[in-house]
Protein backbone atom coordinates (compact mmCIF):
# COMPACT_ATOMS: atom_id res chain seq x y z
CA UNK A 1 0.00 0.00 0.00
CA UNK A 2 3.02 2.55 0.96
CA UNK A 3 4.26 1.54 -2.64
CA UNK A 4 1.42 2.41 -4.52
CA UNK A 5 0.48 5.56 -2.45
CA UNK A 6 4.15 6.62 -3.25
CA UNK A 7 3.72 5.58 -6.73
CA UNK A 8 0.31 7.79 -6.96
CA UNK A 9 2.25 10.95 -5.44
CA UNK A 10 4.91 10.37 -7.75
CA UNK A 11 2.68 10.35 -10.89
CA UNK A 12 0.77 13.44 -9.72
CA UNK A 13 4.57 15.25 -9.00
CA UNK A 14 5.18 14.23 -12.56
CA UNK A 15 1.89 14.78 -14.42
CA UNK A 16 1.56 18.41 -12.18
CA UNK A 17 5.29 19.39 -13.54
CA UNK A 18 4.31 18.47 -16.38
CA UNK A 19 1.01 20.71 -17.01
CA UNK A 20 3.15 23.56 -15.42
CA UNK A 21 5.91 23.25 -17.60
CA UNK A 22 3.46 22.77 -20.10
CA UNK A 23 1.80 26.09 -19.39
CA UNK A 24 4.59 28.53 -18.98
CA UNK A 25 5.60 27.04 -22.47
CA UNK A 26 2.25 27.72 -23.66
CA UNK A 27 2.54 31.87 -21.89
CA UNK A 28 6.12 32.33 -23.71
CA UNK A 29 4.55 31.34 -27.28
CA UNK A 30 1.45 33.62 -26.64
CA UNK A 31 3.97 36.23 -25.69
CA UNK A 32 5.62 35.94 -28.68
CA UNK A 33 2.53 35.47 -30.21
CA UNK A 34 1.47 38.84 -29.02
CA UNK A 35 4.47 40.37 -29.31
CA UNK A 36 4.49 39.33 -33.26
CA UNK A 37 1.37 40.64 -33.75
CA UNK A 38 2.35 44.13 -32.35
CA UNK A 39 4.98 44.20 -35.17
CA UNK A 40 3.99 42.67 -37.93
CA UNK A 41 -0.04 43.36 -38.95
CA UNK A 42 -2.07 41.85 -42.15
CA UNK A 43 -4.03 45.47 -42.53
CA UNK A 44 -2.84 49.20 -42.33
CA UNK A 45 -3.73 50.79 -38.98
CA UNK A 46 -6.84 52.84 -38.52
CA UNK A 47 -7.66 56.64 -37.64
CA UNK A 48 -7.36 56.92 -33.93
CA UNK A 49 -4.80 54.53 -33.07
CA UNK A 50 -1.52 55.04 -31.54
CA UNK A 51 0.97 55.33 -34.44
CA UNK A 52 4.21 53.42 -33.62
CA UNK A 53 7.43 55.25 -33.37
CA UNK A 54 9.80 54.23 -35.00
CA UNK A 55 13.88 56.11 -35.88
CA UNK A 56 14.95 55.24 -39.50
CA UNK A 57 17.57 56.43 -41.94
CA UNK A 58 17.27 59.03 -44.33
CA UNK A 59 18.97 59.29 -47.32
CA UNK A 60 21.15 62.61 -46.02
CA UNK A 61 22.69 60.24 -43.37
CA UNK A 62 20.62 61.21 -40.57
CA UNK A 63 18.09 59.61 -38.19
CA UNK A 64 14.25 60.63 -38.04
CA UNK A 65 12.28 59.41 -34.94
CA UNK A 66 8.79 59.89 -35.03
CA UNK A 67 8.16 60.96 -31.76
CA UNK A 68 10.39 64.29 -32.80
CA UNK A 69 7.39 65.98 -33.87
CA UNK A 70 4.92 64.93 -30.86
CA UNK A 71 3.78 68.29 -30.09
CA UNK A 72 4.94 69.98 -32.48
CA UNK A 73 3.91 69.04 -35.78
CA UNK A 74 1.35 66.75 -37.67
CA UNK A 75 3.24 64.01 -39.56
CA UNK A 76 2.35 62.87 -43.33
CA UNK A 77 3.46 59.34 -43.45
CA UNK A 78 3.38 58.06 -46.82
CA UNK A 79 4.80 54.54 -47.47
CA UNK A 80 5.16 53.78 -51.22
CA UNK A 81 6.51 50.99 -53.26
CA UNK A 82 9.90 51.85 -54.99
CA UNK A 83 12.05 54.64 -55.95
CA UNK A 84 12.33 55.37 -59.52
CA UNK A 85 8.89 54.17 -60.73
CA UNK A 86 6.50 56.36 -62.51
CA UNK A 87 3.39 56.23 -59.56
CA UNK A 88 6.37 56.63 -56.78
CA UNK A 89 7.98 59.97 -58.96
CA UNK A 90 4.49 61.68 -59.02
CA UNK A 91 4.08 60.72 -56.07
CA UNK A 92 7.69 62.38 -54.52
CA UNK A 93 7.30 65.50 -57.11
CA UNK A 94 3.72 66.44 -55.94
CA UNK A 95 4.63 66.24 -52.07
CA UNK A 96 7.54 68.19 -53.39
CA UNK A 97 5.55 70.86 -54.85
CA UNK A 98 2.99 71.25 -52.41
CA UNK A 99 6.11 70.98 -49.49
CA UNK A 100 5.95 74.64 -48.53
CA UNK A 101 1.90 74.36 -48.32
CA UNK A 102 2.27 71.14 -45.66
CA UNK A 103 4.89 73.40 -43.89
CA UNK A 104 2.16 76.47 -43.72
CA UNK A 105 -0.20 74.04 -42.24
CA UNK A 106 2.20 73.01 -40.08
CA UNK A 107 2.59 69.50 -41.05
CA UNK A 108 6.53 67.66 -41.95
CA UNK A 109 6.38 64.86 -44.71
CA UNK A 110 8.02 61.63 -44.85
CA UNK A 111 8.55 59.14 -47.48
CA UNK A 112 9.07 55.64 -46.51
CA UNK A 113 10.59 52.50 -48.62
CA UNK A 114 11.94 49.44 -48.11
CA UNK A 115 15.21 50.83 -50.64
CA UNK A 116 18.11 51.58 -49.07
CA UNK A 117 19.69 55.51 -48.11
CA UNK A 118 21.79 55.62 -51.02
CA UNK A 119 18.87 54.33 -53.29
CA UNK A 120 16.56 57.60 -51.63
CA UNK A 121 19.73 60.00 -52.16
CA UNK A 122 19.92 58.85 -56.00
CA UNK A 123 16.02 59.10 -56.56
CA UNK A 124 15.84 62.45 -54.58
CA UNK A 125 18.89 64.07 -56.44
CA UNK A 126 17.10 62.99 -59.98
CA UNK A 127 13.95 64.87 -58.96
CA UNK A 128 15.92 68.03 -58.43
CA UNK A 129 16.61 67.63 -54.93
CA UNK A 130 13.34 66.61 -52.31
CA UNK A 131 12.60 69.44 -49.77
CA UNK A 132 11.62 66.37 -47.09
CA UNK A 133 13.60 63.05 -45.89
CA UNK A 134 12.95 59.68 -47.61
CA UNK A 135 13.25 56.68 -44.91
CA UNK A 136 15.08 53.73 -45.40
CA UNK A 137 12.84 50.31 -43.84
CA UNK A 138 15.45 48.09 -44.32
CA UNK A 139 13.81 44.97 -44.39
CA UNK A 140 9.97 46.20 -44.00
CA UNK A 141 10.28 46.69 -40.19
CA UNK A 142 8.41 49.68 -40.05
CA UNK A 143 5.66 48.93 -42.78
CA UNK A 144 4.67 45.63 -41.30
CA UNK A 145 4.38 47.23 -37.86
CA UNK A 146 2.10 50.10 -39.81
CA UNK A 147 0.13 47.09 -42.06
CA UNK A 148 1.51 47.95 -45.40
CA UNK A 149 4.00 45.40 -46.07
CA UNK A 150 3.14 43.54 -49.28
CA UNK A 151 4.52 40.47 -50.51
CA UNK A 152 8.31 41.61 -51.34
CA UNK A 153 7.82 46.03 -50.77
CA UNK A 154 5.37 48.52 -49.52
CA UNK A 155 2.40 49.23 -50.17
CA UNK A 156 0.90 52.77 -51.35
CA UNK A 157 -0.57 53.87 -48.11
CA UNK A 158 -0.79 57.35 -46.23
CA UNK A 159 -1.02 58.01 -43.06
CA UNK A 160 -1.72 61.22 -41.06
CA UNK A 161 -0.20 61.10 -37.58
CA UNK A 162 -1.89 63.75 -35.19
CA UNK A 163 0.94 66.30 -32.62
CA UNK A 164 -0.49 63.27 -30.17
CA UNK A 165 0.92 60.57 -32.07
CA UNK A 166 -2.60 59.25 -33.20
CA UNK A 167 -3.61 58.65 -36.17
CA UNK A 168 -5.86 60.81 -37.65
CA UNK A 169 -6.08 59.82 -41.16
CA UNK A 170 -5.68 56.88 -43.47
CA UNK A 171 -5.44 56.91 -47.15
CA UNK A 172 -5.46 53.07 -48.05
CA UNK A 173 -5.98 53.47 -52.01
CA UNK A 174 -4.05 56.40 -53.34
CA UNK A 175 -4.46 58.14 -56.60
CA UNK A 176 -0.91 59.40 -56.95
CA UNK A 177 -2.16 62.18 -59.35
CA UNK A 178 -4.30 63.76 -56.51
CA UNK A 179 -3.31 62.64 -53.89
CA UNK A 180 -0.59 64.99 -52.37
CA UNK A 181 -3.52 68.03 -52.89
CA UNK A 182 -6.21 65.26 -50.86
CA UNK A 183 -3.78 65.26 -48.15
CA UNK A 184 -3.17 68.94 -48.07
CA UNK A 185 -6.25 69.94 -47.36
CA UNK A 186 -6.97 67.49 -44.72
CA UNK A 187 -3.84 68.69 -43.20
CA UNK A 188 -5.19 72.09 -43.63
CA UNK A 189 -8.51 71.32 -41.79
CA UNK A 190 -6.09 69.95 -38.85
CA UNK A 191 -5.01 73.25 -37.67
Amino acid sequence: MKNSLFGIVLLTLLFAGTSFADSKLASKEEAHEQEAAAVSRDKPLLAGEKAPDFTLATSLGQNITLSQFRGNKNVVLYFYPKDNTPGCTTEAKNFNTDYASFEKAGAAVLGVSIDDERSHKFFSEKLGGLKFPLLADHGGKIARQYGVMGWIMAKRVTYIIDKQGKIAQVYPEVSVGEHSKEVLKFVQAMK
